[in-house]
This record gives structure tokens, sequence and C-alpha cells, in this order.
């Protein structure tokens, strides 16, 4: 049985939806193949707090905490300085110069020193200091300093994990999970396979210009350090896919080698969305519109709050339920409750988490108003039910929308991100057209049949997955059938007992 290692990076099986639906539904579909998961979270708080059951092809859970409190005493042995090629290797690191990343690998997994004792030592501090004369010398080097130890501490702390064993690789962002999926090639020889569903430089780029408490040349320092790491991952992987076209381009745009590119599109199992429940009695009379999302910042609930006030004026039939957890970021779910209840807007329920087929039946439409996005589950879920959907132009939600390569229509109406007044007037629109809405519920459903059900996800990952297993080494398939002959062995042996018993 070939061995798959996924790497997710703040997602599954801690949190619901998006990423963590895709890592679920794909280990469900390859009952075949063992998996294991290599998970990276904030904090050992977090250890163990899954947000789904585990299927049982799942063996192992391994985590990396960023924000590990032990981190200074990791390795309880000490070492001074290190030696020439070791210095050589840390320098190329700092000064993203032909970066020596494999010695880094096997620097941080047989080292003698610890993190707290490299990044307080003289060696990091002269490396620091040449990339300080030679790229940022207007700039307060104690700063800079500070600055550079903080930003190398988390990928210290990456690349000290003991990676686990496996065949196949299969990193779901650049990044740190990417970081990770290096070394376990590096290490084993395994297949490395890159996933990327939203461009994990670009989102984080994002955040930093948009963030109040860096400054624009540290901004600058940090986006390029994620641009180093995204980097490696294209260069080490053997096959690395992405969701649609654009983020294809975008991917050659950054560095990977077009040769190793492919687009794997989502897909869902519709047949779970048929025959779906129809409005409750007690909930008929209205026209409903359904978020099934995470109350989180990046799916600026606010602004759907606020365009849904002004279309409930205009439209007083409207109702909206917010369906999906809370407990991401309560702080900002506390204060879209509070939002509702100051500006004193009716009709709209926070229901938390839900099963889909229990609602998604009765809305009129869907609705996501994200400021970043992939490709949306969300609204292959609804063209699955036949439901129209309003989305901001992010991501791929254009192309699923509007089609890429089909000529069936348009299946909802895109806006521009927190455009409240472009947003109320799609609610209103089709509230007011129960024709338009039924056409665009049909050409939804048509653009999933042709390309987005799981057994079209299964059978491009099934091609990759068996790419995987017949470039294996010789060594790894060796081992394989030595597992596989020990518990065979085992099983027999059971079985014997139980009948001596």
């Amino acid at each position: 049985m070939m061995r798959i290692c996924i790497i997710a990076e703040g997602s599954y099986p801690y949190v619901v939806g998006g990423v963590s639906g895709w890592i679920h539904s794909m280990i469900k579909t390859f009952p075949e193949y063992e998996f294991i998961l290599l998970t990276i979270i904030a904090n050992r708080g977090m250890s163990g707090k899954f947000a789904y059951e585990l299927p049982e092809n799942v063996t192992e859970v391994h985590e990396l905490y960023m924000e590990d409190a032990d981190w200074g005493t990791v390795n309880k042995r000490h070492k001074k300085r290190l030696n020439l090629k070791e210095y050589h290797a840390l320098r190329s690191l700092v000064l993203d110069h032909e970066v020596e990343w494999d010695a880094m690998f096997d620097f941080f997994r047989d080292n003698t020193v610890s993190i707290n004792e490299l990044l307080m030592g003289e060696d990091f501090y002269h490396a620091v200091l040449d990339c300080y004369n030679l790229k940022y010398p207007d700039i307060v080097f104690s700063d800079f300093l500070w600055t550079m130890r903080s930003m190398y501490l988390p990928l210290f702390l990456a690349m000290s994990m003991e990676i686990p064993e496996a065949d196949v690789y299969h990193a779901v962002a650049t990044g740190y999970a990417g970081l990770l999926g290096c070394m376990g090639k590096h290490f084993y020889k395994g297949q490395f396979i890159l996933s990327e569903h939203g461009i994990y430089t670009r989102e984080r780029e994002e955040e930093l210009i948009k963030a109040e408490w860096v400054q624009l040349l540290y901004k600058k320092i940090w986006i390029q350090q994620f641009k180093k790491m995204s980097q490696v991952a294209y260069d080490k992987a053997d096959i690395v896919t992405s969701l649609y076209q654009h983020a294809r381009e975008l991917q050659i745009e950054l560095g990977c080698p077009p040769e190793k590119t492919m687009i794997t599109p989502n897909g869902i199992d519709y047949r779970k969305l048929e025959d779906l429940p129809g409005v409750p009695p007690e909930h008929e009379g209205y026209i409903h519109i359904g978020a099934i999302l995470r109350v989180a910042p990046i799916k600026d609930v606010k602004t759907m709050i606020q365009a849904f006030a002004y279309a409930k004026k205009r439209c007083p039939k409207l109702k909206l339920w917010i369906m999906g957890p809370y407990d991401e970021d309560p702080d900002y779910a506390a204060e879209c409750f509070k939002m509702v209840e100051i500006m004193e807007i009716p009709d709209i329920e926070f229901t938390g988490r839900i099963q889909v087929a229990d609602y998604l039946g009765w809305m009129d439409m869907t609705i996501l108003t994200s400021i970043s996005e992939g490709q949306p589950l969300t609204i292959l879920e609804s063209f699955a039910a036949r439901v129209p959907v309003i989305a901001t132009d992010v991501g791929n939600c254009r192309g699923l929308l509007y089609g890429e390569d089909d000529t069936y229509g348009k299946a909802g109406v895109l806006t521009h991100i927190m455009n409240i007044e472009e947003i109320a007037n799609a609610m209103v629109y089709l509230a007011e057209n129960v024709l338009v809405r039924k056409t665009m519920g049909e050409v939804g459903y048509q653009r999933l049949m042709r390309k987005y059900k799981i057994e079209d996800m299964k059978e491009k990952y099934g091609r990759i997955y068996q790419t995987a297993e017949q470039r294996m080494n010789p060594a790894q398939e060796e081992k394989r059938e030595k597992d596989r002959a020990a518990i065979a062995y085992h099983a027999e042996r059971e079985r014997q007992w139980q009948e001596l018993v």
C-alpha cells in the first residue's frame, strides 16, 4: 500500500470548509492508499482538536507548532559556532543567493545547536550583517536584526521538524507546507506533489500590504521570504497542480517551471445534493439567501451584512442565512453579531455549523463576499442544487459563474470585493427575477456536471498518484513489499491464534 503524506498549514483537520473539505474528500476518495497527516498549526493548545472524524485510512498525525513555547530548548546540546560549510549554507539562505537548501535540511536534522542558540549567536548575526550591508544599509540595524530573528524563527522550526517517512509527499500549499514536502523528498527520496488552491505567495503578499503593524520596507523583506520558500517548492516538486488556468499562469510567473504544471479542478459528490428537502412551513414566504462559510475576516461577512441591510429595505421578503462555524475567530464573529444588533437588521440567522444538505434545497440563491478564494466548493455545491450564486470577483469565481471554456451562460452574479451597493443590487435583482434564478441555477448544474464532479477529480489525481507510484525507486518498492509481507504474516498468525482460542 502506497503511503502518502498530506502536508497542510492551518487547515485540515482543525477547521472545516475550503481546503480542509478538499483534503478530507481526497483521503476518502482513495481508500486504497494509506495517508498520514503532517499538519502545521499555531501552538500546542490546538493539538488534537480535530473538526473532522479522520477516515480509516489515515494512520498517523504529526503536528508542527509555529508558536512553540519550547523553541529555545528544543535541543539540549549546544555548539558555539558553525563550521565553514554550515555557515556558508546559512549565509546563502539569509542572503537569498543560490540557497543551499539541502545543506540546510541536513544541518537542522543533524545539528547540535538549539534554535535559540543559533538565532542569538555570532554566525546568524554575521550572516544578517552581511545581508544588511549589501541590501539595506539605510535602516536601523538593530531593528533589522530583530526582524530577521522573528522571520527565521518559524522557518527554523519547520526545518527542525522530524519528517515522517512516506512514498509520496503531497503539500497543499507552498510556504512552510511546501518546505516540509521538499524535506520529505530530500530525506526519503519520495515523490513530491504540490497542489495550490490559492497562490500562497500572493495571499501572504496581500495580507502584508494591508497590515498596519509592518513598516513598508519590512513588508518587502517578509514578502521576499515567502517568495523564497515558494521557489524551492516549485523547484523541487515533481508535479505542481492548480485549480484553474489563471492560477497556473501565476505559478509560472512566480518561477514554477511550466512543464511541471497541470490544472486539476475541484470536484464534489453531487449525488449527496440531489432530492433535497424543500422550504419548511415555518420559513415559507421568504426569499432565502444562503451564505455557507466560516465567519472569519477573509469571508468579509461584515460587507455581506451591510449589503443585506440595504437590499432588505428594497425587498422586505429577503432572509439571510449565515451558515457555518464562528469559532475560528470569535472576536470577528462577535463583531458581526453586534453589527446586526446595532443596525437592527431583521431576518438574519447565524446557524453555526450545519449539514449543507439540510438547508441548500430551500435557498433561492447563495452568496460569497470573500476577499480571497481559490475555487470555492460552496459554489459547486450550490450548482449541484441548481441554486444561482452571488460572488465577489476573486479566485476562480468568475470562471465558475460565467464560464471559461463553455457557452452555457451565467450561473450567477459577480461583484467587486467590498462593494456594498453592487452586492445589494445583486440580491435584489435575483430576488425580483424568478425566471433568471431558475435559468442561472440550471446553467450552474450543467457546468458542474461537465467537469467538476468528484469522479473528474478522482480520475485526475488517480493518474497523478499512479504516476508517483510508478516512479518509486527500487529501494522504496522493496521496502513496501516487505511491509506487505509483514502485514500478511501477522494477519495469518492472528487468524491461526483465533482458531486455537
